[in-house]
């Protein structure tokens, strides 16, 4: 998946955001929304988070030191993390205070409300285009990849795209939830409706928070590769000439673009040191050629015909004690 599209895609929702941020904002404190000051919340806790998920993108792209032999590429999941705590923080708490804070009465009255209903006309049609284009990166990586699109989105490691595509879709339901509360508040003349509205939008603020934070935690201490990244792996090793099997294989990503691979390859007994030399190497050639995302490749070359059970019990045997 392309770094460059995913960044186009969080420029523009970082567009997006910031324009709304004021505006539903000034238009909450006019129409005495907690819905719609919520909104303008959600838009904030956004835009924040659009700044971090920027600043993952660059840290990311620092070239390998000797402190960081395996590069930066895990600095997008501690950003993200960090954008799911601002969405937990900025917009899900002061939502759901506000709206608490309304059903109890604390809060002031409500006034003209055709500014808020245009504000959030203004949002559809701002933060649709933003959703939209995390849907078109969504589809265009699936159309190459061959899954659907829900599976997609599921095992994508690029958690940057994700969290943009998880927020941008949160707004769109939070401005239907803004416009339903501050309609039944009109038709009412309950401001339950108004307050009940804004804790819906901090609790499915929540929801994406969780929803990014935990993956991003499972990216951040090292997750695997797929399974079926895994199953080509296998199959491109085992399929070489010469090997007959693989005892242990070990994968783990260090950023959305780049994959270690740590294998135990059991050799044929007939093969020299140096045909066996040679055929790691080529074997870490065509992984790299094949699986772009591949950046690492450990191979550890055993002679033993038998199986992973009785290289195992051999080992252990050899630890034992004489006698």
């Amino acid at each position: 998946m392309s770094a460059e599209e995913t960044k186009k895609t969080v420029l523009i929702a970082g567009a997006a955001n910031l324009t709304l941020a004021v505006t539903k904002l000034f238009a909450g404190a006019v129409a005495g929304s907690s819905a719609m000051l919520a909104e303008g919340a959600h838009s904030v806790a956004d835009t924040l988070n659009q700044g971090f998920l920027l600043a993952s993108l660059s840290r990311s792209k620092k070239p390998a030191d000797r402190r960081h032999p395996f590069g930066y590429g895990n600095e997008r999941y501690f950003w993200s993390l960090l954008a799911a705590f601002g969405t937990l923080v900025a917009g899900a708490g002061y939502s759901i205070f506000e709206g608490v804070l309304k059903i109890l009465g604390k809060e002031g009255g409500g006034g003209p409300v055709w500014l808020a209903f245009a504000v959030l006309g203004a949002a559809a049609v701002l933060e649709g285009s933003s959703w939209l284009r995390a849907l078109y990166q969504a589809r265009k990586e699936t159309r190459e990849n061959g899954r659907d699109l829900v599976d997609h989105v599921r095992r994508s490691p690029d958690i940057t795209f994700k969290a943009t595509l998880f927020e941008d879709s949160a707004a769109m339901v939070g401005l239907v939830i803004a416009a339903t509360g501050l309609g039944m508040r009109e038709l009412t003349g309950s401001d339950v409706w108004d307050g009940a509205a804004s804790i819906a939008i901090g609790l499915l603020l929540v929801v994406v928070a969780f929803a990014v934070g935990s993956q991003s935690k499972e990216l951040l201490i090292g997750q695997s590769a797929d399974s079926e990244q895994q199953r080509e792996i296998r199959a491109l090793i085992t399929g070489t000439p010469g090997v007959t099997g693989i005892e242990e294989l070990l994968t783990m990503h260090f950023g959305p673009d780049e994959i270690l691979v740590a294998a135990k390859i059991s050799f044929a007994d007939e093969l020299s040191a140096d045909d066996a030399e040679d055929l790691a190497t080529d074997i870490d050639r065509r992984l790299c050629e094949q699986m772009p995302n591949v950046g690492h490749v450990f191979l550890d070359p055993t002679q033993r015909d038998d199986g992973p059970t009785q290289a195992r019990r051999r080992r252990r045997e050899a630890r034992k004690p004489v006698g």
